[in-house]
């Protein structure tokens, strides 16, 4: 049975290259660094591994610092599919199975990586406000067809509470000034 709700003891936060010269061609670019960045603080506080990918740095660049520095892992890629990269699904955390997706672009790496990684059989949620493609039009078909794959969409204030699950948690009040 899949996970309906995003379990931060199952969660590994993986965010797809947010690269210093693709992100100023990105529609809303700044607002899903902003979120990107919310979504890696809090996974950060609670625990959670955060994966980073970097498509072709030589070319892109590599990840915007804001991001870079709080990926547990960064990993060079040039597949558009992560999993499709040799050894990346063997440098995954074994023990968790839910996997939280945001970054650029929507339509080519996002939504190839999260295929891949539905077709491993992994629990994948799509954070729709942090997901981006320079064309909106992309990334509104890229979110609709990873919806079809089967992944759940969400928003970053959904993954953060959901995360937490009581405002009793002791990381509420931390985690809470990120979307204030």
């Amino acid at each position: 049975m899949t996970t309906l709700l995003c379990q931060a003891d199952q969660s590994t936060l993986l965010i797809i290259d947010p690269q210093t010269r693709l992100m100023p061609a990105i529609d809303g670019g700044a607002g899903v660094i902003r979120r990107c960045v919310q979504l890696a603080t809090a996974a950060r506080e609670l625990r959670i591994h955060v994966i980073g990918t970097e498509e072709n740095p030589e070319g892109l660049g590599h990840n915007v610092d804001d991001l870079r520095a709080l990926c547990d892992t960064t990993l060079t890629k040039y597949h558009f599919s992560a999993p499709a990269e040799p050894g990346f699904m063997e440098r995954l955390p074994h023990d968790r199975n839910m996997f939280v997706v945001a970054g650029c672009e929507a339509h080519v790496c996002v939504i190839q990586t999260v295929a891949g990684l539905i077709e491993a059989g992994h629990n994948v949620k799509w954070v729709a406000d942090a997901v981006g493609s320079r064309h909106p039009h992309d990334r509104d078909a890229a979110t609709a067809r990873a919806r079809s794959m089967g992944a759940d969409i969400v928003t970053t204030e959904m993954v953060l509470f959901e995360w937490l699950r009581t405002s009793e948690h002791p990381s509420f009040r931390r985690v809470l000034k990120l979307v204030r």
